[in-house]
């Protein structure tokens, strides 16, 4: 029986970067209409597809199941099942990875799969203390009662909780995931200098791709309820410098720190879709494939360190394959710090390192003119549930563009564990 997963085809919408305020988009109306837009294409009915998986961090409260009601908005009907998938920063590498399963399992064999997260619209939570007082409130009885609660409140307990500083804290070691960036930074010996040219090429590289319409056959272009047009990628700075990014303060670390909002990625809206297929499906359908999905690795280490990741995820990937690095035709790291795609770099060449976490010797470093040719999500932005996915769809692309054969994409995910997919080009 042929168990190979074939990549049909994919969209995303572009990517919205947070200006302090909640986007123009709910995350299901990004997944829907990245969805519709690449199911509207296709050879059969949104009805045909067997289920439909949404990777989602931050879901709202009234789409906390956000995989099936985007599977209902898109049109595919009562009869297709949905459902959504957490894996923090690798949610839509993970809705993949589970539609592989499926359908290698025979339980599937048309499946679209992806990732969404819209985290300018991240809560604001009450305090602990606020919610005690609002219970003593409804609980008391009586003006007396009610009077006496009034006179506990303090104005300190209105200062909100922000929602999206509380989930990119890791709650093991208590660090946010910047902390972890600058515990690589000073492990590998990265300067701020480093960092900030890393950043300067990520935004030179997407302006370039954009130019090129390089994103073009990926972006299902958004129309906000005010009208307006949203048909490319707004986080990128066509003016960075190298002097501008240099101004920036440190912000995890704020005393010895060098990641800054310059060289990291930012916090973004944004949904990636890719259709799934078996070998019978493809049949059935009469699809036109436009890779297949090889092996995918999962991988944990301390939570500290969570940006290495991709090369926890990627080494026995890489073994298993018996690969080198140097047979990797483009790979796509997820740009969550510069400072930890330099330090991934520096560990893929790292033979002790290799050696004492892996028993292998190490694969080499990537070429990085074969690394985010097109720029990555410090200029891009990283929608969380959404980059597992973007990464996967945009290496294929980048593989059938260039003529390569293999790509991987990789992705690290707070709380200490990386992700990997090693992908096929079938042109």
């Amino acid at each position: 029986m042929d168990r190979s997963i074939y990549i049909i085809d994919g969209a995303r919408t572009p990517f919205l970067k947070a200006r302090n305020a909640p986007g123009p988009f709910s995350a299901a109306d990004l997944a829907t209409a990245a969805g519709r837009a690449l199911l509207l294409r296709q050879r059969f009915a949104p009805a045909e597809l067997d289920e439909v998986i949404l990777g989602c961090a931050s879901p709202s409260p009234d789409e906390v199941n956000i995989g099936r009601v985007v599977a209902l908005r898109m049109g595919c009907g009562a009869a297709v099942p949905g459902w959504t998938v957490m894996r923090n920063c690798a949610s839509g590498m993970q809705a993949l990875d589970s539609a592989i399963a499926n359908i290698q399992a025979g339980r599937s064999g048309l499946v679209l799969a992806g990732g969404v997260d819209a985290l300018s619209r991240a809560p604001l939570l009450f305090s602990d203390a606020m919610v005690r007082w609002f219970s003593a409130w409804y609980a008391a009885r009586g003006p007396v009662a009610r009077l006496q609660v009034l006179r506990g409140f303090r104005p300190a307990y209105l200062a909100p909780v922000i929602g999206i500083v509380k989930g990119l804290t890791d709650p093991v070691v208590g660090q946010t995931m910047g902390q972890t960036a600058e515990n690589l930074a000073w492990e590998f010996g990265i300067s701020r200098e480093e960092m900030d040219a890393y950043a300067l090429e990520s935004h030179r590289r997407v302006a370039a791709a954009q130019d090129a319409g390089h994103f073009n056959d990926e972006i299902a272009p958004l129309v906000s309820p005010d009208g307006a047009l949203h048909a490319s990628d707004d986080g990128l700075r066509r003016d960075a410098s190298a002097e501008g990014l240099a101004r920036l303060k440190p912000f995890f670390d704020k005393r010895y720190g060098r990641v800054t909002p310059g060289n990291s990625s930012q916090i973004t809206d944004g949904a990636a879709w890719l259709l799934l297929a078996s070998a019978d499906a493809v049949e059935r359908h009469g699809l036109q494939p436009l890779g297949r999905i090889v092996d995918s690795a999962w991988a944990g280490l301390a939570p500290e360190r969570m940006g290495l990741g991709p090369v926890y995820a990627a080494a026995p990937l890489l073994a298993r394959k018996q690969l080198a690095s140097t047979d990797i035709d483009a790979w796509e790291i997820n740009e969550a710090f510069a400072a930890q795609v330099i330090a991934c770099l520096r560990a893929f060449g790292d033979e002790a390192l290799f050696q004492r976490e892996f028993g292998l010797s190490a694969p080499g470093v990537p070429d990085v003119s074969r690394l985010n040719v097109d720029g990555g999500a410090v200029a891009l932005g990283h929608p969380v549930g959404a980059s597992g996915a973007r990464i996967v769809l945009h290496l294929l692309r980048v593989l059938r563009r260039t003529g390569g054969k293999r790509g991987i994409a990789a992705i690290c995910i707070g709380g200490g564990q990386g992700g990997a997919m090693l992908v096929e080009n079938l042109a």
